[in-house]
């Protein structure tokens, strides 16, 4: 017998997840205006049980929260933004620093299976008991 197909249940599923999170959101972000508090995104995000990625990617309820904070999103930022030099320093440093780390690593790792190759070897040269 071949298996049930379930497709319309599971996107029925996901469309009331998304509804409800979306409900959820407005909720917190109606709860902060009220209490005329200036929340941040992860406060928002937090109070609604959704996650800060999924809030971004809803452009009302980001206009909402910036307007809440009392900021406007600057028009002319538009696009990718390019990189501050202190944070492509930072970025640089940080990514040298994991290289030693994985170098260190791998070196130690080489070093465990030479030891076992000769293991191994010294094993077989011996034979059977």
């Amino acid at each position: 017998m071949p298996p049930a197909d379930n497709t319309a249940a599971l996107a029925e599923a996901t469309r009331q997840r998304s509804e409800r999170a979306r409900r959820d959101a407005e909720k917190s972000i109606s709860a902060a205006q009220r209490a005329g508090n200036c929340s941040s995104f992860a406060g928002i995000a937090k109070a609604a049980g959704v996650s800060r990625s999924w809030l971004y990617t809803q452009p009302d309820l980001v206009a909402a929260i910036r307007q809440l904070q009392g900021r406007q999103p600057a028009s002319e930022r538009t696009g990718a933004q390019p990189a501050t030099s202190a944070s492509i320093l930072r970025r640089l440093e940080a990514a040298l620093a994991r290289n030693k780390q994985l170098r260190a690593e791998n070196n130690d790792l080489t070093g465990r299976l030479e030891t076992a190759y000769g293991e191994i070897r010294r094993l077989r040269s011996h034979g059977p008991s």
